[in-house]
């Protein structure tokens, strides 16, 4: 009860300070700055394969969290487990939640303890951009650990931008709808100096989490009931300070996130609500320094301290059903970083990334080993770049000291070397296409749980590695005199492989299970995007984007085991698409979103009972823009799934059908 009374008092707080702040005047509107980063415009620019949504692109998904937005991209499939405050999870191309680095303003967010990052956690209310990158960023000047994941999704929150005649920017949102949401923000920018400004964002979200759904049962959907214990209480604040510096610039940001939530749990056996609790504090500091030293060299360096605290309650008094389960997780982590470039000569740069990462993980349960891992990484990589020409190679060390503080014996030191080659090629020069290839392998230390963890935990097991082949090409076509102002076309065919793939297996106990080295699974893929954007007089224009996926996932682990040997890995559709729509005109939006999602199997055993037939989603959102009293007001109306399909990301985690939120934007 406390918990509510404090959260929403917050809330209250927070919606009041926006009420306050009206009586400041600016005209600028954040949009505008938004616009201008144009993902047209980037595409051409990359050697490697990207997909980036930004600005008013983001704001006009009806999206709740960057889980949401990733959604739109080729070759990405999100874990879903129900309602706006369900645990969400990305795994890019096949290859595993544990293989997708997320990366939050140029640093990685970690989790040593699972190696999972809840992309539902974070709001896209001070984002500016969502990149995701197949293989790795294409710029050698980045962290050694930018070098070490198979995909790489990078978050980039806003950077103060002020009008000539204004020394602040404000931007106050309120947002209600289904699910009893109330999700007031504030963003609040102030230029301290000509060289230094400030920011300020600050988010409460609240919501029962209860919404009807259809039970899935043999034969088709018939039995209706209410998903519950679904209800999130959260707040969010991020602090920032911004540095400009000849030549370079300084930033230094604070981030602080607070919730209590409850799990709903699967849907089984006709059991339809569960009472599981979990509390979240997660808080980390960082610094980035980078500066240019005339043009042959430029330094770029990182620091961060993060902790997280997991508190998980199952409770059998309120629920007869349970074990009971009290258990809270404390995590530390320092993280420094620093990368070095030279230019030698004006097409051949050369860089040396050195990162060292400690982590820490304390836990209430019995007999845990509480684990310190101490890694170090080191990068050496090299970049030629030509008119038409283009080629990057780098190779990531990566060394592992393991220690534990009780008896138990540690897992061990490991030191791996992983090479990358990334090359693009222009054929002709007054034709926009550029063709691509790269070849990457790294590998996956075994989390502290894969380790540790009681009873399960196995301190025998080996890296997890993969090989990642990949060629495509991508053509641009840009026109000021026509309707069609821009077409974009990305293609991209690859092939991958995961080996020594960790997994949970059960001992001679079913009861007890066991983390081991089994699997061994092969990735062959198509991504697909489109993009164009027209213009129909002075005050009508179009945007869209188009992507496919074709995945190929099969799990080739035992021979033996005619059910799955071959099959394609759960949850991996063949087909998956998407589709988004904006029309705007004078004032007005209207904006179309579309995401399709074919068969598959819930397990690597293809047979009829573990079969899912497709699903696909629409949602509409229209929001008009107006100026009252010098001020800049924006309307929206979202309605999400609007054919109100029944359907289930993850087997048993039934997702809500039709739903709307309203939106209320005031910039001064």
């Amino acid at each position: 009860m406390f918990g509510q009374i404090y959260f929403r008092v917050l809330g209250i707080g927070c919606f009041l300070s926006m009420a306050l702040l009206s009586s400041a005047q600016s005209k600028l509107d954040s949009l505008h700055h938004l616009n201008e980063v144009v993902v047209t415009a980037r595409i051409n620019k990359e050697v490697i394969p990207v997909q980036s949504l930004s600005g008013d692109k983001l704001e006009k998904l009806a999206a709740h969290s960057v889980a949401d937005a990733i959604r739109y991209f080729s070759g990405v499939q999100i874990k879903d487990y129900g309602g706006i405050g369900g645990l969400k999870t990305v795994n890019i191309r096949s290859m595993g939640t544990n293989h997708v680095g997320v990366f939050y303003d140029g640093i990685e967010l970690g989790n040593a303890q699972n190696g999972v990052i809840d992309l539902g956690r974070f709001s896209l209310d001070n984002m500016e951009a969502v990149t995701l990158y197949n293989g790795q960023k294409s710029a050698i000047f980045q962290p050694a650990k930018d070098f070490g994941s198979a995909g790489s999704i990078y978050l980039q929150s806003r950077t103060p931008v002020f009008r000539e005649d204004r020394a602040y920017h404000v931007k106050a949102t309120f947002k209600t709808g289904s699910f009893g949401v109330v999700n007031p923000s504030l963003l609040w920018e102030q230029k301290l100096s000509e060289n230094v400004s400030a920011s300020l964002s600050t988010e409460y979200m609240y919501t029962t989490g209860k919404y009807k759904f259809t039970y899935a049962v043999d034969g088709g959907y018939d039995t209706t009931a209410v998903r519950r214990n679904g209800d999130v209480n959260a707040l969010r604040a991020e602090g920032g300070l911004y540095g400009k510096i000849k030549s370079g610039y300084w930033r230094t940001k604070a981030y602080f996130y607070n919730s209590e939530r409850g799990y709903p749990g699967a849907v089984v056996r006709n059991r339809f609500s569960h009472e599981d609790r979990q509390w979240d504090t997660n808080f980390f500091f960082q610094s980035s320094f980078k500066k240019d030293f005339g043009d042959v060299y430029s330094l770029l360096l990182n620091a961060k301290y993060a902790y997280d605290y997991l508190h998980y309650l199952a409770d059998p008094q309120k629920e007869e059903a349970t074990m009971y389960v009290n258990n809270t997780y404390r995590q530390q982590e320092v993280y420094l970083s620093m990368a070095n470039r030279v230019t030698l000569f004006p097409f051949w740069d050369i860089n040396i990334s050195a990162d060292y990462q400690w982590n820490k993980l304390n836990a209430n349960l019995t007999d845990f080993p509480y684990p310190r891992r101490n890694t170090a990484l080191v990068a050496a990589a090299t970049s030629l770049h030509f008119e038409r020409f283009k080629l990057q190679a780098s190779v990531l060390g990566t060394f592992v000291n393991e220690n534990v503080a009780s008896d138990t014996t540690s897992a061990g030191n490991k030191m791996e070397f992983t090479p990358t080659v990334i090359t693009s090629y222009k054929p002709f020069k007054n034709i926009d296409l550029s063709l691509r290839a790269f070849y990457k392998r790294i590998f996956r230390m075994p989390t502290l749980n894969d380790l540790y963890y009681t009873f399960i935990g196995n301190i025998k097991l080996k890296p997890e590695y993969t090989n990642q082949y990949n060629v495509g090409f991508t053509y641009q076509k840009l026109s000021s005199g026509t309707w069609l102002q821009a077409l974009n076309v990305q293609l991209d065919a690859y092939y991958n492989e995961v080996e020594n793939k960790i997994i949970a297996t059960p001992t001679n106990n079913f009861f007890r299970w066991t983390m081991i080295n089994l699997g061994l699974v092969e990735i062959k893929g198509v991504d697909v995007v489109l993009q164009g954007g027209w213009k129909l007089g002075d005050n009508w224009t179009f945007d869209s984007r188009l992507s496919y996926t074709y995945q190929k996932a099969q799990d080739f682990t035992d021979k033996s085991d005619k059910d799955t040997y071959g099959g394609q890995i759960s949850y991996i559709p063949w087909h998956s698409g998407s589709a988004i729509l904006n029309a705007e005109y004078k004032s007005w939006e209207l904006n179309y979103s579309f995401i399709y999602i074919g068969e598959r199997y819930g397990i690597s055993a293809n047979t009829p009972h573990n079969y899912y037939l497709p699903w696909y989603t629409s949602d509409v959102s229209l929001a008009k823009k107006f100026n009252w009293k010098k001020k800049d007001f924006k309307l929206a109306l979202e309605v999400n799934n609007i054919l109100n399909q029944q359907y289930e990301v993850v087997r048993a985690y039934p997702m809500p059908g039709t739903n709307f939120k309203f939106i209320l934007n005031l910039t001064i």
